[in-house]
């Protein structure tokens, strides 16, 4: 349980009994005080007195929370959490839910995509900026069609302290951090895609070999980028610095990205889109590395989006 938990809001063991500290003083502050505020008002009609307590703690239940997380050093977390619980049952939240199920039987449904990442997350950060304008804008083709919309709706890791979790949670994003074990040897988290409704797979910079069972709940649905020129310098053991090192070893004199759908091995399904860049002799790992990043930032976002136009 404790661990799930840390793995859900993404803290040490520290935070966690700190936090859940807070949960526990910050509740008990709260009905002290509402019990306070109400033997003030002197009323006896017990049902009523009831329906006022339940109103008042839920009233001040933020307050006295947010109040205790001070000096337990909790207040940041506590107070994206509240943020998180006033969003989810505001009004608008509900009006936005009833429209998108009104677009839904309109056939105007919005693309649920997962990006898979193991590291910093730069590209799927890139990725979730271009998702808004599709989602809040009625932009058009130049025939005047609509675009179709999508958005970014689970960010799925295997390491527990990747910047990618970083970017998910500033950008409110849920977040999957998955087992090794349960990825290769059980049901590969296919479950948990289909409860977050997800119809395609995008991976960026995802270090694990994606197995069979994932590849065959989404056939042509998953994507990824190779920092180069497939098929050259791909496979097993070929990612990040190896790849552009092997590049540089070699003389190539250029490099690029590969995007391709995934099949059941490394770096090897249908290309959809290569982008080059010059290798010179002054050239190293880390300065590759850097041309690589501005074609990946570049290209990624505007492939996702090309494909799922066309239909995912």
């Amino acid at each position: 349980m404790l661990k799930k938990l840390k793995a859900r809001w993404k803290v040490n063991s520290i935070n966690l009994v700190l936090i859940i500290a807070t949960f526990a003083l910050g509740g008990s502050l709260c009905g002290y005080t509402g019990r306070k505020i109400l033997l003030l008002t002197g009323l006896e009609n017990e049902a009523l007195w009831i329906v006022l307590y339940l109103l008042l703690i839920t009233l001040l239940w933020p307050v006295c929370v947010l109040l205790i997380s001070l000096p337990l050093g909790q207040f940041a977390f506590f107070k994206k959490y509240i943020l998180k619980i006033r969003r989810r049952i505001s009004p608008l939240a509900a009006v936005k839910g009833a429209d998108l199920g009104e677009k839904k039987n309109n056939n105007d449904q919005v693309t649920q995509i997962a990006i898979f990442a193991s590291g910093a997350g730069s590209n799927a950060e890139k990725i979730i900026q271009t998702c808004p304008g599709f989602l809040h804008n009625e932009k058009k083709t130049e025939e005047g069609t609509a675009l179709k919309k999508y958005t970014v709706a689970l960010i799925v890791c295997n390491k527990p302290g990747a910047g990618v979790l970083k970017i998910a949670d500033n950008a409110g994003i849920p977040t999957l951090l998955i087992d090794k074990d349960r990825f290769f040897n059980g049901d590969s988290y296919v479950a948990e895609l289909q409860k977050h409704k997800i119809e395609f797979i995008v991976l960026a910079g995802f270090l694990w070999k994606i197995p069979e069972p994932l590849i065959q709940a989404f056939p042509k649905k998953i994507i990824n980028i190779h920092p180069a020129l497939l098929p050259k310098f791909g496979g097993l053991g070929m990612y990040g610095h190896k790849v552009h090192e092997a590049v540089i070893a070699a003389k190539e004199t250029e490099s690029g990205i590969s995007i391709h759908y995934v099949d059941e091995l490394y770096d090897h399904g249908a290309l959809i889109f290569q982008a080059k860049c010059p290798v010179d002799f002054r050239d190293t790992a880390e300065t590759l590395a850097q041309k690589i990043h501005l074609l990946e930032h570049a290209h990624y976002p505007k492939v996702i989006a090309g494909i799922l136009q066309n239909g995912c």
